[in-house]
């Protein structure tokens, strides 16, 4: 599809146009064709990335030039899984910088070592250079990150626009909102939140059912002390926090890092969300109209699914013939290495984005995920097969058999 074409992760082969699980069955030889039947088994539904552009260029070069600077890899524990690897990232980032909202210009030319470097010898930075360094930093470890910027956009204040981060989380399959800045995100249940989803929970209760969480400890904060126009300390609560997330822009190019500074136009265009609510109300931005409106860097977008795109998942097209499974694997994998598979649990190995296997016993249990050259891994896929036995009902035919998990 030509949308597809500026996006340089879907030029692989890897990388086709979405499909559903779908099941063949052939009757060509009778009784040996109808002896297995694909099982309903859970797997995130993979969602195709429609309305966004580019993606970071990055590879393990980026990782080393940032650790061997910043001795990153320091702050990892030997059991931290991949959610808390991010946080202690985020964490050292919220450390390196201090906050100062109210300077006049800024150094460092949107360039994420340089604001760094001026960091270390003492200069402060607003919310737009947190979530630039922190976009460069996850991305450059192989954790899928964006740019967006927020606000509470009510006319009279509170009005000001904020910058941050959402980072696709593999360990729970969705995407949450990162603050670097603050060092915080939030959580339903225990459960990290995207913007929709805190956007939501504002509008619904004012975000009285979730919680602001800081720190790589995951502590629960109910405001966070921080310094006025005139450097007095003030308390700024959670609620006016989630309150940021009422007016929601993406950068529609994914390419921030590394395609700096000649991307300067392409990253002003934005994908703003588009409902009831922001049809009937107007976001204001410092005392005025929000700038984007009437001109053609608001790309207005009404689907949540198309927002909230899954990179990293796997959807398959398995074909039965007889005792053998035809399979074909697909997903969209900034950086893709490679797709490993893990048959009834006796440990991963690579595989291809198509395979035929033979099954046998019982029932054959296939999971597969997607590999980044970063070697992280995306949410598992799974496949089961069982032989038929009594009456068994196989899939019929054409029906979906990926879309059956959802995370919360």
């Amino acid at each position: 599809m030509n949308r597809n074409k500026s996006i340089p992760w879907r030029k692989a082969r890897t990388y086709l146009p979405h499909r559903w699980i779908i099941v063949f069955l052939s009757f060509l030889a009778p009784g040996c064709s109808r002896q297995y039947y694909l099982a309903e088994s859970e797997s995130l539904t993979r969602r195709e990335n429609t309305v966004f552009v580019d993606a970071e260029k990055v590879s393990p070069v980026n990782r080393i030039f940032f650790n061997q600077k910043y001795s990153l890899d320091s702050l990892f524990r030997e059991d931290d899984d991949e959610f808390s690897r991010i946080l202690r990232l985020r964490n050292w980032i919220s450390k390196a910088i201090n906050i100062s909202d109210f300077e006049g210009k800024y150094p460092g030319e949107g360039h994420a070592d340089r604001i760094l470097d001026l960091a270390a010898g003492g200069q402060g930075f607003h919310c737009e250079h947190y979530m630039i360094v922190q976009n460069a930093i996850m991305n450059s470890h192989g954790y899928v990150t964006r740019c967006l910027g927020v606000g509470p956009g009510v006319r009279g204040g509170p009005d000001v626009h904020h910058g941050t981060n959402e980072i696709w989380s593999n360990t729970y399959g969705k995407w949450f909102v990162s603050d670097a800045k603050y060092d915080h995100h939030f959580e339903k249940n225990g459960i990290p939140l995207s913007a929709l989803e805190i956007r939501d929970e504002y509008l619904k209760n004012r975000g009285a059912d979730i919680l602001m969480i800081k720190g790589p400890g995951r502590q629960a904060a109910q405001s966070i002390r921080l310094l006025n126009r005139q450097g007095e300390r003030y308390d700024r609560p959670a609620e006016s926090f989630v309150q940021s997330y009422t007016w929601l822009s993406w950068e529609r190019s994914n390419n921030r890092y590394t395609g700096w500074p000649s991307n300067r136009n392409d990253i002003s265009h934005g994908n703003y969300y588009s409902d009831t609510f922001s049809i009937r109300n107007t976001w204001i931005r410092e005392g005025k109209k929000h700038w984007a409106y009437d001109t053609p860097y608001m790309h207005l977008v009404d689907s949540r699914t198309a927002l909230e795109w899954t990179p990293n998942v796997i959807s398959s097209a398995v074909t039965l013939n007889g005792a053998v499974a035809k399979v074909r694997l697909e997903s969209e994998t900034p950086g893709f290495l490679r797709y490993e598979m893990n048959r009834d649990g006796l440990g991963w190995k690579p595989a291809g984005d198509y395979m035929e296997i033979r099954v046998r016993g019982q029932e054959t249990r296939l999971s597969f995920r997607s590999v980044n050259v970063f070697e992280v891994t995306g949410p598992e896929h799974e496949v089961a097969i069982r032989r038929k036995s009594g009456k068994n009902t196989a899939l019929p035919a054409q029906k979906s058999h990926s879309a059956s998990k959802q995370y919360p």
